[in-house]
């Protein structure tokens, strides 16, 4: 791995520098994207394995995921400036290298503090890469004057699909998790390497400050990140509860809310590009928000566990593209730098991550899940009115 990483860092130095993005640079971005949906399918994989190797119960194992989670904090409101100054392609390429490196050990850690520092290092590879890949495909959606995002943050469900199977594909062929994450490393390694030239070298020229607090149009758009991210959340880590508590569905079966949400999440990002084309990307905004709503009130009003997956099926629905479109509007507003406003509205995006779940589970414990689902759904709403305040 030491061979291959210098092997890149070598080609990185003595690449052609690109000026106008292409169809090259397009392909790259869609496989920066699949990589990092990819690599943290493939740490969801280990996660039953981290937890045996280091004894851990529930809660301890919590705090430790929050290491991950406070990595790619910490990290998303430097990339701006870093990617100005450097390029997105060395920032992508220092990025992968780290969560790519890091990726391995995490199966095999038997000591929560050392857990808790690897942890922190893949937390800050993926949320650079996340806050880079976004920026280059800002810049190459521009150059192409058409719409692209969503078509880019497809590729990341598919490449968490596709870390996933893999996972489960490898290990069921009696492989050990050490060696099927060091295959799964490896792979995004070589795809980093076969996509090198198809990475910017700059990103937006220094304007104004490296770091802002959100403000203007920014804080609105990171405002219906954040909502969303924590609609995404919630789905994840409560459909299946509410599925097996509110109506009684087999707890093997529990996952299938989920699964309904990321099919028609992927289906929706895939053709995005050609339905906000012809919609415009303030309709598709609405539209999406007002069919998530009524996706969750589908969910906890209609007693039936198929109306239910229904439910999610329309929250993934109308999901889809509405993140995509506000990574789109950042190129167009001019209330921030892009520099800045990238990390600002991802670093939003992602404390909806972090806060939703845990938000969720105060109020379903006083007032039970329903209630709490509904109140996702008034953030739908909320999203929908809020459009109307930010150029698209």
């Amino acid at each position: 791995m030491r061979q291959l990483a210098a092997a890149l860092i070598d080609h990185f130095r003595h690449e052609a520098v690109s000026t106008t993005p292409g169809k090259r640079e397009q392909t790259a971005t869609r496989a920066m994207f699949f990589a990092a949906g990819f690599a943290t399918a493939v740490w969801a994989a280990l996660v039953p394995f981290a937890k045996g190797n280091t004894g851990v119960g529930d809660g301890t194992l919590g705090l430790l995921l929050l290491c991950l989670g406070g990595g790619a904090l910490v990290a998303m409101p430097a990339t701006g400036a870093l990617t100005t100054r450097f390029g997105c392609r060395t920032i992508l390429a220092a990025a992968i290298l780290a969560f790519s490196g890091v990726l391995p050990l995490l199966a095999l850690i038997p000591d929560p503090w050392v857990l808790a520092g690897a942890l922190l290092v893949f937390g800050v590879g993926i949320g650079t890469t996340d806050c880079a890949m976004n920026i280059q495909a800002i810049l190459v959606e521009k150059a192409a004057d058409r719409p692209m995002m969503s078509g880019f943050h497809g590729y990341y469900s598919i490449g968490g699909i596709a870390g996933a199977g893999a996972m489960s594909g490898m290990m069921s062929l009696s492989l050990s998790p050490l060696a099927a994450s060091t295959l799964a490393a490896l792979a995004v390694l070589l795809l980093l390497a076969w996509n090198t030239g198809g990475l910017l070298t700059y990103a937006n020229p220094p304007e104004g400050p490296a770091f802002a607090v959100p403000r203007g149009a920014v804080l609105v758009l990171g405002g219906i990140c954040f909502a969303l991210f924590l609609a995404e959340g919630t789905v994840l880590d409560w459909s299946a509860v509410f599925l097996t508590e509110y109506r009684e569905v087999p707890e093997a079966r529990g996952a299938l809310g989920f699964a309904c949400f990321s099919a028609t999440m992927t289906l929706g990002r895939m053709t995005g590009d050609k339905v906000v084309a012809v919609l415009g990307p303030h309709r598709v905004v609405v539209l999406g928000a007002l069919i998530g709503a009524c996706g969750l009130l589908m969910t906890v009003f209609v007693p039936f566990w198929q109306a239910a997956l229904l439910g999610y099926a329309l929250i993934g629905t109308g999901c889809a593209n509405i993140v995509p479109v506000m990574f789109s509007a950042i190129g167009r507003q001019d209330s921030m730098p892009q520099a800045a406003a990238v990390p600002a509205v991802t670093t939003l995006g992602y404390l909806g991550i972090l806060a939703g779940p845990a938000t969720i589970g105060f109020i379903a414990h006083h007032s039970g899940l329903p209630v709490a689902f509904l109140l996702i759904g008034v953030l739908f709403l909320a999203v929908a009115a809020a459009s109307k305040m930010v150029k698209m």
